[in-house]
């Protein structure tokens, strides 16, 4: 039900006072509230108290404390934080229990990555590809936050972003509404040469190690992207990219 909904589920925030007025001035984002620690002065907080007045966006006061605590960043809250509404953000269960029976969809799954910059990237091509989904768990994976935001080049903000407590608990959905889980993989066979069902996920491994071990389990399969050149393997945003407008290509291509 929407209403057991976590915030972590309908909000991305964002901290630091540069991050926060740029939100407040973005008319396309709608943001819930604004935290302010008790004391904050100086014209940078002045400027953040006219926008959000302006956009009629209430400003909460708590203790620095606190601000450090909501922002789960300890250095670069600068005092102030936001909550700004992602739009196509929801829980897994959500989105599968709105898709029509027998529908369509494509969605990539990221396993415990842990660079926020890689995260942004395939946030952004995800959404441009025109996927239904990029599976971000709460635990095993960089929060999305302002480096994840600036590397998604604010699209992060309308990425349609899939989430469940654990990478593990995000598969297991998927694949009871019907999705066979594949993981990239330089053993696997090749990519644009498989023969895939019409709801697929695609996993992409962590940036060192590859895929986890609690999740090769749960997949029915490796795919690999091919590598010519004596190129080895690309990295994950790079993979993500291929993977993202592969699975887009596959959906527009004409029938036969």
């Amino acid at each position: 039900m929407a209403g057991e909904r976590s915030p972590k589920d309908t909000f991305i925030t964002v901290y630091g006072r540069k991050p926060v007025l740029e939100a407040l001035d973005d008319p396309a984002l709608r943001v819930d509230k604004v935290v302010l620690a008790e004391g904050a002065r100086g014209e940078p907080v002045r400027a953040i108290l006219d926008a959000a007045r302006g956009r009629g966006v209430p400003v909460q006061r708590a203790t620095a404390h606190r601000v450090k605590v909501l922002a789960g960043n300890g250095r670069h809250d600068q005092g102030v934080l936001a909550d700004v509404v992602a739009p196509r953000m929801a829980p897994v269960a959500e989105f599968t229990a709105a898709l029509r029976p027998g529908a369509p969809a494509a969605v990539l799954v990221l396993d415990r990555l842990t660079n926020p910059a890689n995260v942004g990237m395939i946030l952004r091509s995800a959404t441009a590809a025109g996927l239904d989904g990029v599976l971000l768990a709460r635990r095993g994976l960089p929060t999305i936050d302002p480096l994840v935001v600036k590397a998604s080049a604010g699209i992060a903000f309308r990425a349609p972003v899939l989430r469940a407590a654990t990478v593990e608990d995000g598969c297991s959905a998927l694949a009871e509404a019907g999705f066979a889980l594949y993981g990239l993989d330089a053993r696997g066979n090749s990519l644009p040469a498989a023969d895939l069902p019409e709801r697929v996920a695609l996993v992409l491994g962590n940036e060192t190690d590859g895929l986890s071990s609690s999740v090769r389990p749960l997949l029915d399969g490796l795919l690999a992207i091919p590598m010519h050149g004596d190129v080895e393997s690309l990295g994950v945003a790079s993979a993500g990219a291929v993977a993202a407008f592969e699975l887009s290509r596959r959906r527009h291509a004409p029938r036969t």
